[in-house]
């Protein structure tokens, strides 16, 4: 039985490499993703689920531009071990400032990427905006306020966030610029935590007056407000 329920991400520039990266991976009974670029992972991770991300050392120091970006951003993303490879053999490699990890394959595989919880990258940049929100749920009106605003989705304070089911569709209005937009709600924080409760919404439509009011609000285009750690 594998040991996880996601793949994980493989990146190397070097097909040889990646196939023997790819295969140590088949060999743990784990799924791999192989990807020759950062780019191509970068696309994969806004689609879907991944446990982890396993990156042959020399690409990440050969990465330039745009691909060095993605590279730092989706090992700040996921847990990632960088190797080197030698023939079958994979040797943890650790970089000048770059954050720890595991120190063999078994600790990253069976520890730090088992506890990972698997997650989609997002796909635009989360802006510290505040809005006042009117939730229309089940024929309620709920009044809320946004903790941050996307050009994917939002989170809104609730204290009572318990009472919404991820899944729900819920149509989200903004009074202050009298236009809403259909929304389904993808994760909970209840009270009781050490960060505001509320839950996470997802939009499914934008279109109309917040695709002209959001440029506005967020300071910047949509084509340009990639979730990236720098650029």
């Amino acid at each position: 039985m594998p040991i996880l329920n996601y793949p994980i991400l493989v990146v190397s520039y070097a097909d040889d490499i990646r196939a023997t990266l790819a295969l140590v991976l088949s060999n743990n009974e784990i799924a791999a993703a192989a990807c020759s670029t950062f780019c191509e992972a970068e696309n994969m991770a806004l689609q879907g689920l991944y446990s982890g991300m396993l990156v042959d050392l020399a690409s990440i120091v050969k990465a330039k531009g745009e691909e060095k970006i993605v590279a730092y951003t989706l090992a700040s993303f996921f847990p990632t071990l960088r190797v080197r490879s030698f023939g079958p053999a994979l040797v943890p490699m650790s970089m000048p400032g770059s954050a720890k990890q595991d120190k063999n394959l078994d600790d990253f595989l069976n520890t730090t990427c088992r506890v990972f919880e698997p997650r989609k990258l997002r796909s635009f940049r989360r802006h510290p905006v505040t809005l006042s929100t009117v939730v229309v749920y089940k024929g309620e009106e709920i009044r809320g306020v946004t903790l941050n605003l996307s050009w994917a989705g939002t989170f809104i304070v609730d204290f009572a966030a318990e009472r919404f089911t991820v899944g729900d569709s819920v149509c989200l209005e903004f009074p202050e610029f009298n236009c809403g937009v259909q929304a389904e709600i993808r994760w909970i924080r209840p009270w009781g935590m050490r960060s505001a409760p509320g839950f996470g919404v997802t939009f499914t439509e934008l279109g109309g007056p917040l695709e002209t009011v959001f440029p506005a609000i967020l300071k910047s285009r949509k084509e340009f407000d990639r979730d990236r750690l720098v650029g």
